[in-house]
Parts: structure tokens; sequence; C-alpha cells
């Protein structure tokens, strides 16, 4: 199944990064549904949250610099690296109550995160088989919909019993625990050779490597193309039926739901049909349901299914091409990872910016913009990016 000289230990590795991976992604997203919720608690307008979650967000387009620390340093130092710095930002809010503590613990988050998902991204191209390597990001991947469907319940269970800062202690005490469990599993070396290359170094391998920068264009595109509905989905749904709170719940589920089936279906196909044909496969599909969204969108239910199949299929199509990256650019995993983490931050960004705008005109204009960045994606995927 996997190539190592223990596959069994390396299951339970992949196994681990999953479920270490599970509570940083809970700490990441807490701030999205108990936003009102935890502004109340320290006392400031939610706009000061949102503030603070836009420095961390701005943080992904120095992802390069964060994660080639996997490169020069060595897998197993940046994944303990990344997890203590989220570690201790969750213990903040605890020991120092206030929003400073709040800002400085969304931006050690946000650092964390793209240091252990970088690591261990670069660990997993290092050590698992292309041939199965989709299934391998796959399962790594169900962490965002499990931290979603999974952590965001029981947080909210904790912060109504004891207040909006009460998940923190568990997260810090877990992520300590994964944290021994990390350093007793992964080897030392935590690299696939000998040379570790310095920020420089692997950034000049990336930038000489016409596949990976083609492969950094359709992060972008994909990015792009999906925000530019994810940004206003809600006020579409809003305007068009009326939807309060509750019902921008459901809608909200329905999109967990939809994201833990688009790595489950790269779990189970992106192997089998080929990385670059799944890939294919996910961006003709995302194009397909951006077009069916104002379609179906004349009834409430219908609007529901529309973003389902955008969801579950953008999910599918973003997980797919992190596994088909992380062959890219062998001699700077980590650096090119942390790089696509960087133009996902892009993409998001001027999707955010030209979203609300785009709205003006109606989800139809959103819906169509959307599908014409997909298909340019398309067209860098299948000129640039060729079969292994």
């Amino acid at each position: 199944m996997f190539i190592s000289s223990r596959p069994v230990r390396l299951r339970y590795q992949i196994l681990l990064f999953t479920l270490t991976r599970t509570l940083i992604n809970i700490a990441y997203r807490i701030v999205y549904p108990f936003l009102g919720v935890i502004a109340r608690g320290l006392g400031v307008d939610v706009e000061a949250v949102a503030l603070a979650i836009t420095a961390r967000s701005l943080l992904g387009f120095f992802g390069p610099v964060f994660g080639s620390l996997a490169d020069s340093r060595g897998r197993r130092i940046a994944l303990l690296a990344g997890l203590g710095l989220v570690t201790g930002g969750v213990l903040l809010p605890g020991l120092w109550p206030g929003y400073a503590a709040l800002f400085l613990m969304l931006l050690a988050v946000g650092v964390g995160k793209i240091i252990y998902d970088t690591a261990m991204q670069a660990y997993i191209g290092d050590r698992v088989h292309y041939a199965r390597r989709g299934l391998a990001i796959g399962l790594t991947e169900l962490s965002w919909s499990a931290a979603f469907l999974v952590g965001m319940p029981l947080a909210g269970w904790l912060i109504a019993q004891a207040g909006w800062q009460a998940p923190f202690p568990w997260l810090a005490a877990l992520m300590l625990a994964a944290a021994i469990l990390l350093w007793r599993v992964v080897p030392a070396d935590g690299g696939g050779g000998a040379a570790h290359p310095s920020f420089r170094q692997g950034l000049q391998i990336v930038m000489a490597n016409r596949p990976a920068l083609a492969g950094l264009t359709i992060s972008l595109l994909i990015s792009l193309g999906n925000e530019l509905v994810n940004i206003v989905f809600g006020l579409w749904m809003e305007d068009s039926f009326g939807l309060q709170i509750a019902g921008l719940g459901a809608a909200a589920v329905v999109i967990g739901i939809a994201e833990l089936g688009g790595e489950g279906l790269v779990v189970g196909l992106a192997d089998r049909v080929g990385m670059r044909r799944a890939a294919a496969l996910g961006i003709g599909g995302s194009m397909i349901a951006a077009l069916m969204l104002p379609v179906l969108g004349v009834s409430l239910a219908g609007g529901m299914v529309g973003l389902f199949l955008f969801f579950i299929t953008f999910e599918f199509t973003i997980v797919t091409t992190i596994a088909l990256m992380t062959e890219m650019a062998a001699g700077a995993r980590a650096t090119l990872m942390a790089g696509n983490v960087a133009f996902h931050s892009i993409g998001r960004s001027l999707g955010a910016l030209l979203g609300p705008a785009l709205f003006t005109y109606g989800i139809a204009a959103s819906s169509i913009a959307a599908a014409l960045i997909n298909l340019a994606a398309m067209a860098v995927l299948l000129l640039f990016v060729r079969r292994r």
C-alpha cells in the first residue's frame, strides 16, 4: 500500500497526522461560527475580531518563508515547530485574557498551520508512492471537514458551559499529547534525502520548474473562482429566500458535508483515475456546478443542492491538486507546498475583492465568472502539466 521499510508504522503516522491536523483546524476554524460570541466575550466589535482574522489570512502570502523550514531543517523539526506554535497560541486566551491575546493567538495558529501542513505534505510526498498519494493526502484532508462537523459542536458545548475561552485549554492539552507522539513516531531526519535546501535554493528550484509554476497558477485560479461565490452565498441565500441565522447555519452544514464528500471522493477515486485526470475532472465539475447554481437556485431546495455541488467539486479539486503538486518539485517539496498556500491566499483575496462587485449583477454573474476562471485553470493544467 505505502512505500516504506515499515509500512504499518507509516499508516499510523498518517493517522496521527490527520488527528493532529484536525486539532489544528479546530483552532483555525473556531472563530468563524463563534465570531459574535467571542466578540461579546472580549467586549469588542465584531469588526475588530474580523480584522484579526484578516491579519491571519495575510500571513498566507509569506507561506514559502515559513514552509521552507521543512526543507532546510527537516520534516520532524518543522512538524513539531508548527504544532508548538499552535499549542502556544491556544494557551494565550486562558493565560492572558483580552483582545491582544486573541490577536496573537490567531497569528500563531496561522503561522503554525502553514508550517505543519507543508511539512506533513512534504513528508507524505517523501514516503508514499505517487500511485497511492491521493489516498494519503485525501485522508489527511478529512481533518478540514472533521474540524467543522465534529469539532465545532464540541467547542460550542464547551463555550455554552464555561464561556468562549473554554475550548482552548482542552485543545492545548490534546496538542501537547500529539506533539509527544509525533516526536516518537516521525524519524529524526524527517526528510527524503540528505540535502536540505535553504529558502533561497528551494525557491530557485520551484521557479525553474514549469509544472510547479503551472500548479501554483491553477491553485490561484481555482481559489479565485470559488471565492467569487463563497464570499456572497450568504447574501444570496438571504436576498433570494429570506434565510435567517438558523437557515444560514443549515447552509453551512451542507457545505461541511460537501467538503467531507469531496475529500472522500479523493480517497476513493483520485489514485484510480490518475491525479492529473482527477484534477481535470474536478475543475470540469466545478465549471458545471458553477453554471448550474443560478439554474438550480430558483428554489431554496435547489439552491442548497447547487451549493452542495459547487463545494463538493471544489473540495475534490483542491485536494487532488495538493496531491498532484507533491510530485512537481521533489527537491523542494515543502517550499512548493508553502507557495501553494500563498497562491491560494492570493486567489481568495482577489475573490473577496471582486466577489461583492460582481454580485451586484446577481448570482448568475458570479457563477459565470467562476466558470470562466475554472476554464482558464483547465487550460493551464492541460497545457503545462503533463502525465507523469
